[in-house]
């Protein structure tokens, strides 16, 4: 369990989880453009899971090392009941998928899977910064 960031340093850390975000998202793109689908995924997955981080840190909330983006969203959700319509684009669906991309015992992941997946997690960075004052 991470500690509570102080008051004063929540803002400078949601950017940088933020940032982090984005560089998933990215990553995602790119691997997607290498067809290189399972990472890809699991990239997409990193970053809505890392966007609604920002947004608990943002709100002086702890965190807890999970990937669990249901969970996330429900944390969100008591701060701002928003958050709930992450649930209408499939948000939570990204997890477990996403982390079970990464070992050879998962399925194979198609194509539309991880365009898919990145059109979500462009949809929860464009939320997540919209309620967030600094991006």
């Amino acid at each position: 369990m991470v500690d509570i960031v102080e008051l004063d340093k929540s803002v400078e850390v949601a950017k940088r989880w933020v940032e982090k975000a984005d560089r998933d998202l990215l990553s995602a793109i790119k691997l997607l453009e290498e067809n290189i689908y399972d990472y890809a995924l699991f990239h997409a997955q990193q970053a809505v899971e890392k966007y609604l981080k920002a947004f608990l840190v943002s709100k002086n909330r702890p965190l807890r090392k999970t990937h669990d983006i249901g969970w996330l969203i429900e944390q969100c959700t008591k701060i701002d009941p928003d958050f709930s319509k992450l649930y209408d684009i499939g948000a939570d669906e990204l997890y477990p998928l996403g982390i079970e991309v990464r070992y050879p015992t998962s399925t194979e992941v198609l194509k539309e899977e991880v365009e898919e997946a990145i059109d979500i997690a462009k949809k929860v960075g464009e939320f997540v910064k919209r309620k967030l004052s600094f991006a």
